[in-house]
């Protein structure tokens, strides 16, 4: 199995993520991860799916995507060609004892504090799945209370847009 990263230019319509996970589903695939927003271009929505599977396979699903009259475009994003990120925040033990050592990793991996208690700190990170990984495992012996992650994040680099040339109706 291998990790695909698909970012889908679609209309914002109702029930369109459904039917694109719907997709996944009937294949047999787990989405890894899925991040769902507006797009630059009004009434557009950009949707970034994360899922491992076989290359042909996955040939078969972005055929059937391409048929959805709402889905406008789909790019496949490769590591190399890509920024991807991902975004976590993490609440973590801490008394008078941890804290400071605590802060001192987060500063290290230049996540940010955005929430402080007696007893937790709830910790910000941002950045390439291995980033923020190394923090969970830094962060994990004082105790991870709770974790709020979003979906994979990904755009092309450079200066070609998955938008160019879309003429919206």
């Amino acid at each position: 199995m291998s990790t695909h990263v698909l970012s889908l230019l679609v209309e914002n319509k109702p029930g369109l993520l459904t039917r694109v996970a719907g997709l996944f589903a009937r294949r047999g695939f787990n989405i890894e991860s899925l991040a769902v927003g507006p797009s630059e271009v009004d009434g557009l929505s950009r949707i970034t799916v994360v899922v491992d599977v076989e290359d042909l396979p996955l040939e078969q699903v972005t055929k059937q995507l391409n048929k959805l009259i709402n889905v406008i475009k789909i790019v496949e994003l490769d590591y190399e060609q890509s920024v991807q990120r991902e975004h976590m925040l993490i609440k973590v033990r801490t008394d008078n004892s941890t804290r400071s050592q605590v802060l001192e990793a987060v500063t290290l991996f230049r996540a940010s504090v955005v929430d402080v208690a007696t007893d937790a700190l709830v910790v910000e990170v941002t950045g390439d799945s291995g980033k923020v990984s190394a923090l969970l495992k830094v962060l994990e012996p004082y105790g991870i209370k709770e974790i709020a992650q979003s979906g994979l994040l990904a755009i092309g680099r450079g200066g070609k847009s998955i938008t160019e040339r879309v003429n919206k109706n």
